[in-house]
């Protein structure tokens, strides 16, 4: 199975983008999903948690992470952060530039809870979201 950025749909939140580039919906048979987070300076998205188990790998950027009630920590480049399954989390992009994450859900398939969102869009392969930003504070 090879499968490109370009092959697949971009889901769009306030916050940021994500491309699930494996999920059990696109790969049959496939056990868990992985994709690429995209989180825009100043944002983060809210504490929630999930039935699955989730990794997230830093790629570039850095970002306060909260796991469970402990003690925000930051994350970099090349950090790796596990979220066991039914724990409340939080990641927020503090920074000027854009966080890029690698997540990955075992067992797959918690991505489809996303769409349940108030700002949750769809965006068709090959396609590009836009990034509207706030007026500015006076």
């Amino acid at each position: 199975m090879h499968v490109r950025p370009d092959d697949v749909s971009t889901m769009s939140f306030d916050w940021g983008t994500i491309k699930w580039l494996v999920t059990p919906s696109n790969v049959p048979g496939v056990g868990s999903t992985q994709g690429e987070v995209v989180v825009n300076p100043g944002y983060g998205h809210a504490r929630h948690l999930h039935e699955s188990e989730e990794l997230i790998y830093i790629v570039s950027g850095e970002a306060e992470q909260m796991v469970d009630d402990g003690e925000p920590f930051i994350i970099r480049a090349g950090d790796m952060v596990q979220i066991p399954a039914r724990v409340y989390h939080s990641t927020r992009n503090l920074t000027w530039r854009p966080l890029h994450m690698i997540i990955t859900y075992t067992p797959g398939g918690e991505e489809e809870s996303l769409k349940g969102s108030p700002d949750f869009r769809l965006y068709p392969p090959a396609s590009t979201p836009e990034w509207v930003r706030n007026p500015p504070v006076a």
